[in-house]
């Protein structure tokens, strides 16, 4: 525990640091202490249970103030552009998502038909209109905007599962609308994007549906093949693939981040903003639609969270395909260290007030064990 302690404290002493080179004008030298500090924190929070799921958030905050900082070393190395491995490392956490999952996952629909229902269709109407109107209404330049609404139209992630599982949702739910909406997000996320976005910037259709099904539907049907035939054979695999998706996650979000630098300097804050906005009022939406269907209170989280936490790897790898990773591509690398937070916040609160009924957890084990 002390070595834990050590770690907070010099996190401390490297943001003073960062802070008193910043105002005393000296901002360029602040990097390597910002740096420093999220990373220090990232290793410290490990040692505490009420922390702990703020970690891997910090170490995506340091990859990003890195980046910020230090642009130039995210966008090429050695004459290789860094954005061509967005695609391949998406298709790899996609497929880690799919060796996560199995058949039945989706027999979920059959057993709790309703909470699907509900926590599907909601996911696709509440988000992608909530990002429309903040898109429509923050006067950010067309392309940034449309990133919004990008991610507003994008499906679940992975993330979404952790957070329904601290919180004391109902995790058999939420991973059941994960892999639904997933499946569904090559037909509806580009007539959503053609529907809202199409004003904006120049959706095909046809492209966008095929670039999902290359990055997300075919690696996560590889994932549960290897699932069904050979999980449980490749130990090592089973152990490194969380670990692989959590680094590509970051470095995805951290080639967005340097690539779009400089739009990000002037209207960083304001973006940061909306995003939160935008994040926070899915949560908000979700739970109160939840209850307005009289669902229990373990559904209602589970589907506020489903609501609230988008897939913003695969929103920032269209954006990619789409040649826009610096403008389309911000809002979606701004939503995935920002939901994680959020999400972990709303967690900690809830797993400390236990839903009053009990419900039956036992297809929730089952998952839970498959993780």
């Amino acid at each position: 525990m002390r070595i834990y302690k050590w770690l907070s404290g010099t996190a401390i002493a490297s943001l003073i640091t960062a802070l008193i080179l910043i105002i005393s004008g000296r901002i360029s030298v602040s990097g390597p202490f910002l740096v420093l500090f999220f990373v220090l924190l990232a290793f410290s929070f490990r040692g505490y249970q009420s922390l702990r799921g703020f970690s891997y958030t910090m170490t995506i905050l340091a990859s990003v103030t890195a980046a910020m900082y230090y642009p130039s070393a995210f966008i090429s190395w050695d004459g290789y552009p860094l954005k061509k491995l967005i695609t391949p490392l998406i298709q790899l956490i996609m497929f880690g998502m799919g060796t996560s999952m199995s058949v039945q996952d989706f027999v979920g629909v059959v057993k709790m038909p309703k909470g699907v229902l509900i926590g599907v269709v909601s996911h696709f109407i509440i988000m992608p209109l909530l990002g429309y109107t903040i898109a429509s209404m923050s006067g950010l330049p067309v392309e940034i905007a449309a990133g919004i609404i990008l991610i507003g139209c994008s499906p679940n992630g992975m993330a979404s599962n952790v957070i329904s599982y601290l919180a004391k949702a109902n995790l058999a739910l939420s991973i059941t609308i994960t892999a639904i909406s997933t499946m569904l997000a090559p037909l509806i996320t580009p007539l959503l994007m053609k529907l809202l976005a199409g004003a904006l910037i120049e959706i095909n259709v046809g492209d966008m549906t095929w670039e999902i099904i290359k990055m997300v539907i075919i690696p996560i049907a590889a994932g549960l093949l290897f699932n069904k035939f050979l999980i449980g054979k490749a130990k090592w695999l089973d152990k490194a693939m969380p670990l692989v998706s959590m680094f590509g996650i970051a470095f995805i979000l951290t080639i967005i981040t340097a690539a779009g630098r400089d739009s990000l300097i002037s209207i960083g804050f304001k973006l940061l903003l909306l995003v939160l906005i935008h994040n926070l009022f899915g949560y908000s939406l979700g739970y109160w639609t939840a209850r307005l269907f009289k669902m229990k209170e373990r559904d209602c989280r589970t589907i506020a969270i489903e609501v609230g936490m988008q897939n913003a790897g695969m929103a920032s790898g269209l954006a990619n395909a789409m040649g826009k990773a610096s403008t389309v591509g911000l809002a979606p690398a701004v939503f995935g260290p920002l939901m994680n937070t959020t999400g972990s916040i709303l967690a900690s609160y809830w797993h400390k007030r236990p839903p009053k009924e009990v419900g039956n957890t036992k297809d929730e084990g089952r998952s839970e064990e498959r993780r």
